[in-house]
């Protein structure tokens, strides 16, 4: 195994990462739609008499994933659709190339010699165990990467500004602590658990069984159905992580403020109770909508540079 499943990994993973990035944008946008809205804390039962003439702020409207991709093209251009696309090279670099590498050597290890399969409950210990390093590696570049994606939707006098992925991680280090770096770690390691025990687990399952069944030969097609299937799993089981994760890392700490959410089950709460239950799976369209053809590419790509690396030996 050594180094290879590492480089092949990380190679399948950075193409991915690069060509599904705007709609990754998109997701984070959305899932931080109704975050400033207010919250009702007094209410009354519906037949008690208006003691106070204070008008509550409707809720702020909900838009859709065609809604946020139209209007962050008018307002901010084209090209900010590939905003914070060099803190996703560097995110793809240090955390998928890490679970990847690492899903591929106990894979290796934990896989039967002799009927030469690996068990379901063992495929998701490898992913579960491949994704928290994986996810404790790369936190800072997710930090990075979900505040530069976000960014476009602050006032302009509350705007970062980040030049690049080590400007944003720089700026975070000297304004806020290195501590800031590893901000919702805990949430993006949980995430990464679910994402890389259902994504990588859940490809595994679906291609052996097709090729069991013979429903089609060890090609594209095979590729490609076994990686919808592993992404549409992942979305998932991973969204109502990644909304909360999301909010988390991208929240404005200032000296003497208190921050908007203490942690992450205070914000999970907060968000419950603001906009509803259903709001942890707020951005699930554009999750999907990424995360399959991410998975796909992410697959098809690493079955191609296998067969690349196959005459290779590091």
């Amino acid at each position: 195994m050594g180094l290879k499943g590492f480089a092949e990994g990380g190679i399948a993973s950075i193409v991915a990462g690069c060509s599904t990035h705007p709609l990754d944008l998109i997701k984070v946008r959305m899932q931080l739609q109704g975050e400033s809205g207010p919250v009702q804390t007094n209410l009354r039962p519906a037949l008690a008499f208006q003691t106070s003439t204070t008008v509550t702020a409707a809720p702020p409207l909900r838009v859709g994933v065609i809604g946020v991709g139209s209007r962050l093209i008018r307002e901010e251009g084209m090209r900010a659709l590939f905003s914070g696309v060099s803190a996703t090279v560097l995110r793809q670099t240090l955390y998928s190339t890490t679970r990847m590498g690492l899903y591929d050597i106990l894979k290796g290890k934990w896989t039967d010699s002799e009927t030469k399969t690996m068990p379901l409950s063992k495929k998701l210990g490898a992913g579960f165990i491949a994704g928290a390093i994986g996810a404790a590696v790369g936190n800072p570049a997710d930090v990075a990467m979900v505040r530069m994606q976000a960014d476009g939707r602050l006032p302009l006098d509350q705007r970062r500004n980040y030049k690049s992925v080590l400007d944003a991680i720089t700026q975070m280090v000297r304004r806020e602590g290195v501590t800031s770096l590893w901000r919702g770690s805990s949430l993006t390691i949980n995430r990464a658990m679910l994402v890389t025990s259902s994504q990588l687990a859940s490809y595994d399952s679906v291609k052996e069984t097709i090729l069991e069944k013979r429903w089609l030969e060890d090609g594209l097609g095979t590729h490609v159905l076994a990686s919808f299937a592993a992404g549409f799993v992942a979305s998932v089981a991973s969204n109502p992580v990644d909304v909360i994760k999301t909010r988390v890392m991208n929240m404005k700490v200032e000296a003497g403020v208190a921050p908007p959410y203490k942690g992450a089950v205070d914000c999970a709460l907060k968000t419950v109770k603001a906009e509803g239950i259903m709001a942890l799976y707020k951005g699930f369209v554009p999750t999907v909508s990424r995360q399959a053809p991410f998975t796909v590419v992410l697959f098809v790509t690493l079955e191609q540079v296998r067969k690349l690396f196959k005459d290779f030996d590091f």
